[in-house]
């Protein structure tokens, strides 16, 4: 599994946060890692991004790579167009990550929201760039009510195009999670037909780098490198 793609059920629900866990553990395995990040939206030239994110908190080991960058918190096809600037295809996202696999033992592709995004005016997806890879899916989703819905259609949508989910993490689980959070631990690998690889707790990554990094193990299942028991 030297590319992972990292994708998720929406936006705002923790997929930098879970891309930095699963560095973290590979890079504690003495694993080689690298992050890509096809299209930043929503950051301003010279501010931290994502890729920046990650390396804080996995690491400066991790290499890190953006494609594109865009100012508003848009779409990424919609904001390459605002901006006046090309957008990224996924046959650009494939050549990138195919060109990091051959100097690292994996590379963790983090898209921009939800699976379907659009990254260019012929509709082109993270799907896509998946597909090209021939690349496994983590799915990260939110923790409560309206998570199943999201989870199976994402799921949906993979299997439609012929891709693999590998399993799913939720992203920010409450320090108290409610009914609907705690009966979902359970519900999530039914509706998605894929295994639970992880729960990350809310907060994560406000954590000290050191601490981050001490305790990703334990919010992830050996499938992604960590310790945590499966449900």
């Amino acid at each position: 599994m030297p590319v992972l793609v990292v994708s998720g059920t929406g936006t705002e629900i923790g997929k930098t946060v879970v891309t930095a866990a699963v560095a973290a553990v590979a890079v504690a395995a003495g694993r080689s890692v690298a992050v890509l990040k096809p299209a930043q939206t929503g950051v301003a030239t010279g501010e931290p991004g994502d890729v920046f994110e990650v390396r804080r908190l996995a690491g400066a080991a991790v290499t890190g790579l953006e494609l594109a960058r865009f100012p508003e918190p848009l779409a990424p096809d919609t904001a390459a167009r605002r901006a006046g600037m090309p957008p990224v295809h996924p046959e650009q996202i494939a050549e990138a990550a195919e060109k990091l696999a051959a100097e690292h033992d994996l590379v963790l592709v983090e898209g921009a929201g939800g699976l379907l995004v659009r990254f260019d005016a012929e509709g082109a997806t993270l799907a896509d760039a998946a597909r090209l890879l021939a690349a496994p899916v983590v799915v990260v989703t939110s923790a409560g009510l309206g998570t199943l819905n999201t989870t199976a259609l994402t799921s949906e949508a993979l299997r439609a195009r012929g891709l693999g989910c590998l399993g799913v993490v939720v992203g920010s689980m409450p320090a108290e999670p409610d009914l609907a959070a705690r009966c979902n631990l359970g519900d999530l690998p039914v509706v998605a037909g894929a295994p639970l690889l992880g729960v990350v707790p809310a907060g994560a990554g406000a954590l000290a780098p050191v601490d981050f990094r001490a305790r990703a193990a334990s919010w992830l299942t050996a499938e992604l490198g960590g310790i945590r028991t499966a449900r």
